[in-house]
Parts: C-alpha cells; structure tokens; sequence
C-alpha cells in the first residue's frame, strides 16, 4: 500500500484539508492502493510516506524528506489532480480508469 501524507506547520487544518483533497482527487481520477494522513512538519521523517504534499511556505523546511510535492495552492483541485496523478505514477500505484 502506498502512503501519501499531507503536512503543514501545525498538522491540523491546511494539512487536514489537502488530505481531504486528495482523496477526493484518487476516487476522481479511480486511483486504488494508496492511503492519505496528515500531520505536521515536525513529526515527519524520512521514509514515513511515499509521496508528501506540502505547501510552498513549508518546502524548504521539507527538504529531505522524500519524495516531496510542492503545491503551489493547496486550494487548487486541477493543481492536486495533476500532482496527485504524477505521484501515483512515480510510486506505480494502479488505476482503474
């Protein structure tokens, strides 16, 4: 199973709300095998997730991390989508579509 993990400052609304993004974005786009949580900056380490959402503000401080996904708005749906597809083809997750 693969792990995407939607990080902020904090751990709790900007990251909770990008982690109800992208699930909603993976039933979109019919992608299975893959699990989303959020947490904050702090608690991650290298290794925890496949891929890691975050936003500009925090990339920098993400840095080493992993595979690492910048999003330039994490209010940006077409933006989740694209990135969100990259990351599941980088991390051969199936789809159904």
């Amino acid at each position: 199973m693969t792990k995407f993990l939607a990080v902020c400052s904090t751990g709790l609304g900007s990251s909770f709300m990008v982690h109800m993004n992208i699930e909603k974005v993976l039933k979109e786009l019919q992608i299975t095998g893959v699990t989303v949580d959020h947490t904050d900056l702090g608690s991650v380490a290298n290794g925890d997730a496949d891929a890691i959402f975050v936003g500009r503000d925090i990339a920098e401080a993400a840095e080493g991390l992993g595979d690492v996904v910048v999003l330039d708005s994490i209010i940006d749906l077409n933006e989740l989508r694209t990135k969100v597809g990259e990351a599941a083809r980088r991390h051969n997750v199936p789809s159904a579509g």
